[in-house]
């Protein structure tokens, strides 16, 4: 029999929020049988709780925010992703902001934080939710496909397609929960330096950083271009330069990082299920939207 898990004692992150700039101080504490994932927004009314479940997600834009009853956290999709794959079911989640820090930009950070924290068994049995039949969600205009399919163990077979070759058609699969701390974990998300202005100017990416995001470039940087990260980002000019068609601020771990964010993006979404899924997933451009869309698909079958 396969226990529920919470970790041993608290720890705590703190950093700017991707979107806010907020500096925010997010602690993960133990948790009881059956209680799930909870965020507290410790800041508001003395703590106001939100739970992690796909009904109570508000927005997919550029991230994932879930809110209840007056309180939202956004930027959640990394913590979560470390907290499905590394196989945690019940935590407490206290943020004294508005949003989750950006941290390195993957989960690497949290789920090495849960290592050492160390993980606990619980007198419960783990609950996990059952395909009887595929579950499919999708948008033909946009190219989007989530498909899970009954399976004995959680699975996901990802693609994604851009039209820049730096990026193109690339693939990544997980078929065991082993993979995650070492080929997924550490995957930093993407960005392409023709969005970095744009998502500014929509007064988003406040906590955005050259080091915690993988910057591709698909043309010739101007001097001008280098001038305006500099500044931007307070940085000598002449320290930035594109290697292989990225910002030489960071080194892409794999080749295909990009899907592996993506996918490692997924685990953080789909455990808005409210427990691990036993399923085979395959997603084809998959995004917060789709995978919201799709755990919500899932967690209404639960109600039936």
């Amino acid at each position: 029999m396969e226990l529920q898990t919470t970790i041993n004692v608290p720890f705590t992150l703190s950093g700017r929020g991707l979107h806010t700039g907020r500096f925010t101080h997010t602690t993960v504490k133990p948790a009881p049988a059956d209680s799930g994932i909870v965020f507290v927004r410790t800041d508001l009314d003395g703590g106001k709780s939100v739970a992690a479940l796909a009904e109570n997600v508000a927005d997919t834009n550029h991230g994932t925010t879930v809110a209840q009853d007056g309180a939202s956290v956004s930027t959640i999709e990394h913590l979560m992703s470390a907290l499905h794959g590394m196989r945690i079911d019940n935590a407490v989640v206290e943020v004294d902001g508005p949003e989750v820090p950006i941290l390195d930009g993957s989960a690497r950070l949290w789920m090495e934080q849960i290592e050492q924290a160390g993980i606990a068994e619980l007198e419960a049995e783990r609950r996990y939710l059952c395909l009887e039949e595929p579950v499919e969600w999708r948008d033909d205009k946009a190219g989007i496909v989530m498909r899970a399919e009954p399976a004995d163990a959680f699975m996901v077979d990802s693609t994604i397609e851009f039209e820049s070759e730096l990026i193109g058609n690339q693939s990544a699969q997980l078929t065991s929960y082993d993979q995650y701390r070492d080929e997924f974990a550490k995957c930093r998300t993407f960005v392409f330096l023709r969005e970095v202005e744009m998502l500014l100017s929509l007064n988003l990416i406040k906590g955005g950083d050259l080091d915690n995001a993988l910057v591709f470039v698909d043309k010739p940087l101007s001097d001008e271009e280098k001038g305006r990260l500099a500044a931007l980002y307070n940085r000598d000019k002449e320290s930035i330069n594109v290697t292989n068609g990225v910002l030489n601020t960071i080194v892409p771990f794999f080749p295909n990082e990009p899907a592996r964010h993506k996918l490692l993006d997924f685990m953080g979404d789909i455990y808005l299920v409210g427990m691990p899924v036993k399923a085979r997933f395959t997603i084809k451009c998959p995004g917060h939207r789709a995978n919201v869309a799709l755990a919500q698909m899932i967690r209404k079958s639960i109600k039936r």
